[in-house]
């Protein structure tokens, strides 16, 4: 496994309080969060920590309805989890087959989050948390989806993705490789990776960034408060000793002066 220096970022300057002059309280909600949760910019601890954060946002928020986007046959939390949780969940996944392999006590719900808004109808405002992990960059139309969530989100509630980022070059890649081919390239550095257990789908990365691009557009749509924390370092270079020991001496280097146009990972956290 790849290896870096741990840093612990700084929140200041990455939360943007966008639309409202709220109270103290209210606007720093998502940086109390994280900075409760003594966050560091590797890739692992981004991984390992997730279901921690959800949980963490879950309590901070009082947050009783959730929703799963694109969780499909493998969400975050099992039955068990989330009744100790005391929430209501809801799985979502845009394809049928993906929620029908889920035992019969998960809730579901099949819509596309970058759809037509018409479809959402019945959701709308619904949800005190929204989560989701290696999902937005199979969204062709980010905004679209952001925009979306924001009117699947009750008021103050809270919605958080977890994304692989441009430009990170294994990222850049598969975008710019034709889809069969990503798709054969994934399979082989990950031989477990099967179109009947886990299958690979086409990768958009729209909006997958971390600079101030990702903000201006996430409160022109009205959101009131945005994190975006940036993650470093990753595991395909693995194989390839010298393309490795390269990418982990620029991946020290990005992570320790948060050179976002490398970040290889991110959290999206939003307030409505």
């Amino acid at each position: 496994m790849q290896t870096l220096d741990t840093v612990t970022p700084s929140l200041a300057g990455v939360v943007s309080s966008s639309r409202s002059a709220a109270s103290d309280h209210a606007s720093s909600l998502l940086a109390q969060t994280f900075a409760s949760l003594n966050v560091e910019n590797h890739y692992v601890w981004a991984w390992d920590n997730y279901k921690r954060v959800v949980q963490s946002l879950t309590a901070r928020v009082g947050a009783k309805r959730l929703v799963e986007i694109g969780g499909g046959r493998d969400p975050l939390f099992n039955i068990d989890e989330i009744e100790r949780l005391g929430v209501e969940m809801t799985v979502n996944d845009i394809a049928p087959g993906e929620l029908a392999v889920l035992p019969s006590a998960y809730q579901t719900a099949c819509f596309d989050v970058a759809g037509d808004p018409a479809a959402l109808a019945s959701c709308r405002g619904q949800f005190d948390l929204a989560f989701s992990r290696m999902v937005f960059e199979h969204v062709a139309d980010g905004k679209k989806a952001w925009s979306n969530l924001y009117e699947l989100l009750s008021p103050g509630g809270v919605a958080l993705t977890f994304i692989p980022t441009l430009y990170s070059l294994p990222f850049v890649l598969n975008l710019l490789l034709p889809d069969r081919l990503a798709a054969s390239v994934v399979k082989m550095v990950y031989a477990k990776r099967t179109d009947a257990e886990d299958p690979v789908f086409p990768a958009y990365y729209s909006w997958c960034f971390t600079d101030d691009r990702l903000n201006r557009m996430l409160s022109d749509i009205g959101y009131r408060e945005i994190l975006v924390l940036p993650f470093y370092g990753h595991h395909y270079y693995q194989s390839f000793p010298l393309v490795r020991d390269v990418g982990r001496w620029m991946m020290k280097h990005a992570q320790r002066n948060d050179w976002r146009a490398i970040s290889s990972h991110a959290y999206v956290a939003v307030r409505k």
